[in-house]
C-alpha cells in the first residue's frame, strides 16, 4: 500500500462542486436513478457528520450522512466515494470510520445505506431484517444494511424510509 498525505477533515460549503465532480466520475449519470439515491434525495447532509478525504489540494474522497426517518429518526449514509485513481489505499476506510465516530459522539442512533455486504460489515452494518425497513425503490434485501451506533436503536425504527426534506 502506496503512503499518501491524505488529510481528512468534514466537507466544507467550498467542496459541493469538487464532490458533484468526484460523484459523476465514480457512479456516472445513473446514480439520479437508483434506490440508493432516491433513499438520500431531498435531505441535506448534517455537515458535522460529513468528511472529505484530501491528497494535496486535490478531493479524493467524500462520504456523507443525512436526517431520515421510519417511525423515528435515523441516518443514511451515502454515498461513500473515492475517485477510482485512489481506490484500495485505505481512503474509503478511513472516512467511513470518521463519519461514523462524528454519528456516535454526537448521539445518533443508527445509520442505513445501500451498499456492498462484504465491504461494510467491517464497520458493524449488516443486513435490515426483512419487511423491517421499506426502501423508498426496490433494492436487492442483501444490499440494504443497518448499523447500530447504539445498542437497542434498531428497534425505535420500522416501515418506509425517507429521508428528512430541507430546505
Amino acid at each position: 500500500m502506496t503512503s499518501l498525505p491524505l488529510i481528512l477533515r468534514t466537507e466544507h460549503p467550498g467542496d459541493a462542486e469538487a464532490i458533484e465532480r468526484l460523484h459523476a466520475r465514480a457512479f456516472g449519470p445513473g446514480r439520479f436513478a437508483r434506490t440508493a439515491y432516491r433513499l438520500r434525495e431531498g435531505a441535506t447532509p448534517l455537515t458535522d457528520l460529513c468528511f472529505t478525504a484530501l491528497v494535496g489540494t486535490y478531493l479524493v474522497g467524500s462520504v456523507r450522512l443525512g436526517p431520515a426517518e421510519a417511525q423515528g429518526p435515523l441516518l443514511v449514509l451515502g454515498p461513500l466515494t473515492v475517485d477510482p485513481s485512489f481506490e484500495g489505499r485505505g481512503i474509503g476506510g478511513a472516512l467511513m470510520r470518521a463519519s461514523l465516530d462524528a454519528a456516535r459522539a454526537a448521539g445518533h442512533g443508527l445509520v442505513v445505506l445501500v451498499g456492498d455486504a462484504p465491504y461494510y460489515r467491517r464497520f458493524g452494518f449488516s443486513p435490515v431484517p426483512p419487511g423491517r425497513l421499506i426502501p423508498p425503490g426496490p433494492v436487492d434485501p442483501a444490499r440494504f444494511l443497518w448499523c447500530e451506533l447504539v445498542p437497542g436503536a434498531a428497534e425505535t425504527v420500522a416501515g418506509n424510509v425517507s429521508a428528512v426534506r430541507t430546505r
